[in-house]
């Protein structure tokens, strides 16, 4: 019997590299997070292919063995597409494309995909737009087959314009036009912000998928849509919270990834502004993967890049409740002890006693150490309230005692 989700998904092969930059480990790492990603996109992945290699090849990305075995394989079980995890160049895509003579696409194409399925206002909408023209702009030729002068006749003599040369000025007309709208929004959004007062603001960052949302449900008794898949969150969500005597605004921002694509760093500019004038960020952090360390690098690398690095920071590992180790039997005199055998326990003494990184651990899900979280939310809130509104600090007396 034909599995029902195998019927009516889009099945694919996932494609990797192991190179001098990317192990073995790294390599597999990846790929758990590109069939993760081809599922939130709807597709089913029935088979992996790596190749270890130098560096990719400039032409095919992969070497011509790896490819004939890669089409064999998509010919004998009907499959469609091909996913690659790293971005292809134009080149690549075109030779790739003729050899497997099937739908190709990468990890920017694939993330891309998911952002125009998941955006929903108008804002989202335009961001996402604009980073697929960009994206699209410099592989046009793929797309066309027959490249054929116009004909000539009355008003055309010369040499013409090719259908590519003529997508190509559509595009980038295209791309004006977006990112005029963009700036019309980013000056809306900017008003936005700006009409808020001078509330102490407090953004939700994090890697895709590490509960901000859920998070954000909790502390402002919100309904933010939350589900078990990447990039659910992409409209910026405000709410106002209040901890004891304090109001502050919260933010739920787009989530994080590797290798996220930089055309959407770059159209998802407005939404980043939510991070980048934030007073406190709540640096979120799913502590039951058992990657959260390079996640946790991944977010730092956009937060530098976005110039947010030296922002108050309050580390928030959540999810303590699916939380699991590996374990040393008391009689194993031989095993080393790694950090894929930290207790829970382990980890909090870690983060815990960097006096320079205020961390909590909880569950937004079964609401576990939820009053500490609060507690130290507000503490870091009111150090900013302080310097803000130096006359109310009779408040925070009062309300101490």
């Amino acid at each position: 019997m034909i599995d029902q989700r195998e019927a009516i998904s889009e099945k694919a092969v996932l494609i990797g590299v192991i190179t001098q930059l990317q192990d073995e480990t790294k390599s597999e790492e990846y790929l758990d997070e590109l069939e993760f990603l081809t599922e939130t996109a709807g597709g089913l992945t029935v088979k992996r292919f790596v190749q270890k290699m130098e560096k990719p090849n400039p032409k095919t990305f992969l070497g011509t063995g790896k490819l004939d075995e890669v089409k064999s394989y998509i010919e004998a079980h009907g499959i469609g597409t091909a996913i690659f995890d790293d971005e292809l160049s134009p080149a690549q895509l075109r030779n790739i494309e003729k050899i497997l003579d099937c739908k190709i696409l990468d990890r920017t194409n694939l993330i891309l995909d998911i952002f125009a399925q998941r955006a929903q206002t108008s804002s989202a909408k335009t961001q996402v737009e604009l980073a697929q023209h960009q994206y699209l702009l410099p592989r046009l030729t793929r797309l066309w087959t027959h490249l054929d002068k116009q004909k000539g006749g009355i008003g055309l003599r010369g040499p013409g314009e090719t259908e590519i040369e003529t997508d190509r000025r559509i595009i980038r007309d295209k791309i004006a036009v977006l990112k005029k709208k963009l700036l019309t929004i980013d000056k809306q959004m900017a008003v936005q912000r700006k009409n808020r007062g001078q509330m102490v603001r407090v953004a939700l960052v994090g890697y895709t998928n590490v509960g901000k949302s859920t998070l954000m449900n909790v502390i402002s008794k919100s309904d933010v849509f939350a589900e078990n898949k990447l990039f659910a969150t992409l409209d910026t969500t405000v709410r106002k919270v209040v901890i004891k005597n304090i109001p502050f605004l919260m933010t739920d921002t787009v989530g994080f990834i590797r290798k996220l694509p930089t055309q959407l760093v770059e159209s998802f500019k407005s939404t980043l502004d939510e991070v980048r004038e934030a007073d406190l960020l709540l640096h979120v952090v799913d502590i039951s993967h058992p990657n959260f360390e390079d996640h946790i690098a991944s977010v730092n690398v956009v937060l530098a890049d976005i110039k947010c690095a030296n922002k108050p920071t309050v580390m928030v590992f959540n999810k303590i409740d699916a939380f699991e180790h590996e374990t040393i039997d008391a009689d194993d005199l031989i095993t080393e002890k790694t950090k894929e055998h930290y207790t829970l326990e382990d980890w909090e003494k870690t983060w815990m006693n960097d006096y320079e990184i205020e961390s909590i651990f909880i569950s937004a899900l079964n609401k576990d150490n939820l009053e500490d979280f609060k507690e130290k939310t507000y503490n870091e809130v009111k150090k900013i309230h302080i310097e803000r509104f130096p006359y109310n600090n009779f408040l925070y007396d009062e309300f101490s005692e």
